[in-house]
């Protein structure tokens, strides 16, 4: 008897290093697509707006998180997502953000996109689960 494929998005609230919440979502996120289910969207929320970030740069023998979340997103069409009001206040920017704040350049990494909290209220209407890391 075949399961169901089901739809999912998942809330990163985990910085890319210094907690195991952010490495657990991706783990978690592995798994679930190679049960056969759709992840749409991986949204990253207070400190988890650290996965976003262009300037990670961990030691040539540590998992490259951030690397491993835009393979991801590249290989499932999975959107990762930041919370633009916890990026700002953690000093990720977009192109369009640095526009409007007179910075030099963006620092969001590629694969990653701003978004508002309005884009995970959908995400709570429309999926069959969201999950919380």
């Amino acid at each position: 008897m075949s399961q169901a494929s089901l739809t999912y998005t998942l809330v990163v609230n985990g910085s890319v290093y210094g907690s195991q919440s952010a490495r657990h979502a991706y783990q978690f996120a592995c798994a679930l697509l190679e049960k056969g289910h759709q992840l749409v969207s991986v949204f990253f929320y207070q400190d988890g707006v650290h996965n976003a970030s262009g300037l990670v740069l961990p030691a040539n023998d540590e998992f490259d998180l951030t690397k491993a979340w835009q393979q991801l997103s590249q290989r499932h069409q999975v959107r990762l997502e930041a919370c633009v009001a916890a990026s700002l206040r953690r000093g990720i920017v977009d192109r369009h953000e640095a526009e409007t704040h007179a910075l030099d350049s963006s620092n969001v990494a590629a694969g990653f996109e701003l978004a508002g909290l309005g884009s995970l209220s959908e995400a709570l209407l429309t999926q069959d689960r969201v999950v919380q890391f």
